[in-house]
Order: structure tokens, then C-alpha cells, then sequence
């Protein structure tokens, strides 16, 4: 006698909390939430299509980005998170965000304190902060929370707390949302 297959889908263990990187509307009725790697070519190809997805749909998406930085894969992974966060800090997360993925060729320690200087921070203070590891609990909180929630990769997306195990192609994307908005 054979068992029939079952087929689970993976769930977001880890709700979305004031504490989480959000862009888009608090009340959008579709929450994405990606597992993300600065240094990974496919989160760089995905964060492209995210962009857009949020430009097209305003009202409708919010994006939530957590970090899953695989370090032996992506040497300078962790200390561009943690430069993420210490822009965070300062409330500059996101302009953070955006530079690091578009110089994913740059992430060296030379080439990140001159990406902080450009973005007027100052790159002595975060530098110090990467160095001493100063956010490294918040970001092995967003990866064990990742591991909890059955990331197993780079990007891994979550719509409305559902694995989204489709492509990130920006057709899909949006075909996710849309059908995430009108169930």
C-alpha cells in the first residue's frame, strides 16, 4: 500500500512586526516579505522586479525585507547587512537597501565605506558598527527566523505569510500579488 503525497506549504513562522524594514502602506492588503542576500545575483535580479512591483501597485503591496545572508557562499553578505542596519539606524535602511543591490560587485570593505559616504553617512561610525558586529543579533534573528520558516535560499518570498514558490520575474510577482489581493 503506497501513501499518497502530501504537499505542504511553507508558512512565514515570524510575523511582521513595527520592528521589520517596510516599504508600502501599514494596511496594504498584500505583505511581501522577502528573505534576502545583498551579495546573491538572484536577490540583485529579484530586487529589480520588487521595485516595480511596488511601483505598479502602490496601494496594494508592502514589501518587508528581512536578511538571510550566506556566508560561506557570499564572503561580504553579513557586513553588508550590518551596514544596512547601521544605516537603520539612522533611518536610512532602505537607501541603504537600494545601494548595496545596485554595487552588488562592491560589497568589499574598501568599496562599502565609500557607498556609506556617498549616502552621507558617516562611514567611520558605521564602519566601526560592522566591525565590532553591532547588528549581528538582529540579523541572525531575521535568519533564524528564516531557517524557521523553511528559507532554505536566497530570495525566498512570502505572500501574505505563504511561501511564494513561484518565479520572481516580474509577470509572476504580479501575478501573485494580484491573486493575493482578490482571493
Amino acid at each position: 500500500m503506497t501513501t499518497p503525497l502530501q504537499v505542504t506549504t511553507a508558512r512565514l513562522h515570524v510575523p511582521v512586526t513595527a520592528a521589520d524594514h517596510a516599504r508600502g502602506p501599514a494596511d496594504a492588503p498584500v505583505t511581501l516579505v522577502e528573505y534576502g542576500d545583498f551579495q546573491c545575483r538572484f536577490c540583485g535580479a529579484a530586487y529589480a522586479n520588487l521595485a516595480e512591483v511596488l511601483r505598479q501597485r502602490v496601494d496594494t503591496v508592502r514589501l518587508v525585507y528581512r536578511h538571510f545572508p550566506i556566508a560561506n557562499v557570499h564572503p561580504y553578505a553579513e557586513s553588508a547587512a550590518e551596514a544596512a542596519e547601521a544605516a537603520g539606524r539612522r533611518g536610512r535602511f532602505w537607501e541603504m537597501h537600494d545601494w548595496l543591490y545596485e554595487h552588488q560587485d562592491q560589497l568589499d570593505p574598501v568599496h562599502l565605506s565609500l557607498g556609506v559616504e556617498q549616502l552621507g553617512l558617516p562611514p567611520d561610525e558605521v564602519g566601526a558598527e560592522v566591525g565590532r558586529q553591532a547588528h549581528a543579533d538582529r540579523v541572525r534573528q531575521d535568519f533564524v527566523g528564516g531557517i524557521r520558516s523553511g528559507v532554505d535560499g536566497t530570495p525566498t518570498l512570502f505572500v501574505n505569510e505563504v511561501r511564494h514558490d513561484g518565479g520572481y520575474d516580474l509577470a509572476d510577482l504580479l501575478a501573485a500579488v494580484d491573486a493575493a489581493a482578490n482571493p
